[in-house]
């Protein structure tokens, strides 16, 4: 977890400085210590406006906080609280997809490609596919929100597609060649 800050229209103190530290390195209990998250602090005096901005972001992670205050240790206290609560309430819905994904029912039909004519391309589009469990892909179509998901099943080793049924659920192809 990187943390950097940015002071604005004054000079902090060293005690500041550390207070705002460990108030920042407590938000990686959520995440441990090895998460790739960046934390960007700015703390700004105008007057008796004590402010604390607050971005957090990683994987597939970015929130933002501030407050504003009288005193530069509360903005800080209420801010960290502020952004545990948005990281409570992120895991929570992460949980939550993947009870919904390991729960729901889904349709495989296995297809035997043969040579077939070929029709006339229009484009072409390359890319890697991630490998995958069959409800961490369900779970992923969830968060995007397409119809369908081109995913490497991580169990079988080969390409497969889920997608979302018109009928409710979810289907899965899954091609033997």
């Amino acid at each position: 977890m990187n943390i950097s800050f940015a002071f604005k229209n004054f000079e902090a103190s060293d005690h500041l400085k550390k207070y705002a530290r460990r108030r920042m390195e407590k938000l990686g209990r959520f995440y441990g210590k090895s998460a790739g998250l960046e934390v960007d602090v700015v703390l700004t005096v105008d007057k008796f406006r004590h402010r604390c901005e607050v971005t957090v972001s990683g994987e597939g992670l970015h929130i933002n906080a501030s407050e504003q205050t009288s005193d530069m240790y509360a903005a800080i206290d209420l801010v960290t609280d502020k952004i545990e609560a948005q990281i409570k309430r992120q895991v929570s819905r992460v949980k939550e997809q993947r009870r919904k994904a390991r729960n729901a029912e889904v349709d495989v039909f296995t297809y035997h490609l043969e040579a077939e004519e070929e029709a006339p391309v229009v484009g072409t589009e390359r890319f890697a596919p991630k490998p995958l469990l069959l409800d961490e892909a369900i779970m992923q179509l969830e968060n995007i929100g397409s119809e369908f998901l081109v995913f490497l099943n991580a169990e079988s080793n080969r390409v497969n597609v889920v997608y979302r049924r018109r009928a409710g659920g979810y289907g899965l192809i899954d091609p033997v060649l």
